[in-house]
C-alpha cells in the first residue's frame, strides 16, 4: 500500500505538471490576446516564466513556503525542545530523514509540512499548536505530517501551490493592468471576432485562479484521509489524533497575515475562516468525517 501511493504520487506530479503548464499556457494565451491582440505573444511569455518560475520554486521551494507563511527555523533542540524530540521520533517511525523544524508565531494550532522529497523536507508548527497540545497530541499531528513526506505528498502539494501562485500572477496582471492593452488595440477592434476574443480572454482571466485553487484544493483534500490513517500507522493511537483534531478545529483560524492563502491546503486542518465556503472551495475535508474515520481504526 505504502509504495503503491508513492508511486501514484509521483505519477501524479507529472500529471499535475501537464494539466497545470496547460492551463499556465491558456492563461498567457487569454493575457496575450486581451493585452495585445497577440495570444502566441502571451503563450511565449507564460512559458518562459512558468519554465524561470518552476526551477525556481522547485529548487527553493521549503523556504518560498515558509516564507510565505512568516516561519522562523529551529536550529536545535535547545529553542523548542518538545517540537524537536517529537519531530525526531515521528520521522525515526516513519523511515525519513528528519526535516528542518519551524515555529509560526500565531496562537491557532496548526501544522504542514513542505518540501520536493523527503530529504529536502521540513515541518512547521504554530506557536499555539504548542501551547495547545498535549505531547501524545503533538505527536499524532508530527506522524500525519510525517506521513505526508513519506507519501510524497509535499511535492505534490508543492508543485500545486507553485503553479496556482502563477496562475494567479499572470491573471492578476492582465485584470489589473486591462487599460495598458489600449495603446495596442487596432481600428478593427469592434470586429465581430474580436470583441469576441477580448471577452473570452478577459473571462479565462477572470476564472482561472478560481479554477486553479479549486483543483489545488481538491489535491489537499483527497490526501487528508491517507495521511490520518498513516499517522494512526506510525503512533498507534488513534485518540491522540481525534483529540488533537478536536481542539484545532474549535479553535480561531489563523491570523491572515501568518497564512498565505494559495498554502492554505498544506496545512493539517483549514488554517482560514471557513465561513461561506462550500465543498469546492474546502481546503480540507469535514473534521467529523476524519475524526469518524479515525475511530473506525
Amino acid at each position: 500500500m505504502l509504495f503503491e501511493q508513492i508511486t501514484k504520487n509521483k505519477r501524479k506530479t507529472v500529471g499535475l505538471f501537464l494539466v497545470f503548464f496547460f492551463f499556465v499556457g491558456l492563461v498567457g494565451a487569454a493575457l496575450g490576446y486581451f493585452m495585445w491582440r497577440s495570444a502566441s505573444m502571451g503563450l511565449l511569455i507564460a512559458i518562459v516564466l512558468g519554465l524561470i518560475y518552476g526551477v525556481y520554486v522547485f529548487s527553493q521551494s521549503t523556504d518560498i513556503v515558509m516564507q510565505m507563511n512568516h516561519a522562523q527555523e529551529v536550529s536545535g533542540p535547545a529553542e523548542a525542545p518538545e517540537l524537536w524530540h517529537v519531530v525526531e521520533d515521528m520521522a525515526l517511525v516513519a523511515q525519513v530523514p528528519m526535516p528542518r523544524v519551524f515555529i509560526i508565531d500565531d496562537p491557532s494550532p496548526n501544522a504542514f509540512a513542505t518540501g520536493n522529497n523527503p530529504n529536502q523536507a521540513a515541518v512547521a508548527a504554530t506557536r499555539g499548536i504548542l501551547e495547545t497540545l498535549n505531547r501524545n497530541e503533538l505527536e499524532g499531528v508530527m506522524a500525519h505530517e510525517m506521513t505526508h513526506v513519506r507519501n510524497y505528498d509535499i511535492r505534490v502539494q508543492t508543485l500545486a501551490v507553485a503553479l496556482t501562485s502563477l496562475i494567479s500572477l499572470l491573471a492578476n496582471f492582465g485584470t489589473n493592468f486591462m487599460f495598458w492593452g489600449s495603446g495596442s488595440r487596432r481600428d478593427d477592434d469592434n470586429n465581430a471576432t474580436n470583441i469576441v476574443g477580448v471577452v473570452v480572454s478577459l473571462l479565462v482571466l477572470v476564472l482561472a485562479p478560481m479554477v486553479a485553487t479549486m483543483v489545488q484544493l481538491a489535491i489537499s483534500r483527497n490526501r487528508e484521509f491517507l495521511a490520518d490513517a498513516g499517522a494512526v500507522e506510525l503512533t498507534r493511537n488513534p485518540q491522540a489524533l481525534i483529540q488533537a483534531l478536536q481542539k484545532i478545529s474549535q479553535s480561531q483560524p489563523m491570523e491572515e497575515e501568518n497564512v498565505a492563502p494559495s498554502s492554505a491546503g498544506l496545512y493539517i486542518s483549514n488554517p482560514l475562516s471557513a465561513e461561506n465556503m462550500n465543498k469546492l472551495f474546502a481546503t480540507h475535508p469535514p473534521v467529523e468525517d476524519r475524526i469518524a474515520a479515525l475511530g473506525k481504526m
